[in-house]
């Protein structure tokens, strides 16, 4: 499925995008890296199409998105729900997160992805 998953034809920008990645992202990084929640393995700027996903775990289909201040322009939010739609179209769950959560409230990001580790795991068991 090389077509849709981690194109080759976009393997420059999603390590441009990983070299670059916004303090709110890299704090939930490390948090997330070397299988530190609950075993679960995340991989970061992993591409559906031409799209996305900040963090996404292959083994329960779950990506998570943190959302900064350009989500808020005018007509993002649009283009985040045609993102979603399409990316959810392949059965991956996207929870989304603003950034100000990571600063303000980890442990309660945490615990809402715990959450969703244990539940896709037994969805998907």
């Amino acid at each position: 499925m090389t077509e849709f998953f981690n194109r080759n034809n976009e393997k420059d920008r999603r390590r441009e995008l990983r070299k670059s990645m916004p303090t709110a992202e890299v704090l939930l990084w490390l948090c997330l890296r070397a299988r530190r929640m609950q075993g679960c393995k995340f991989r970061r700027q992993y591409g559906v199409g031409s799209f996305m996903i900040d963090f996404y775990s292959t083994e329960i289909k779950l990506g998570i998105e943190l959302d900064g201040d350009s989500h808020f322009r005018e007509g993002a939010q649009e283009y985040d729900q045609k993102r979603q739609r399409f990316i959810e179209s392949f059965g991956i769950k996207i929870i989304r997160f603003l950034n100000d959560h990571i600063y303000e409230s980890m442990d309660g990001v945490l615990e809402s992805i715990g959450r969703e580790i244990v539940a896709r795991r037994q969805q998907l068991g």
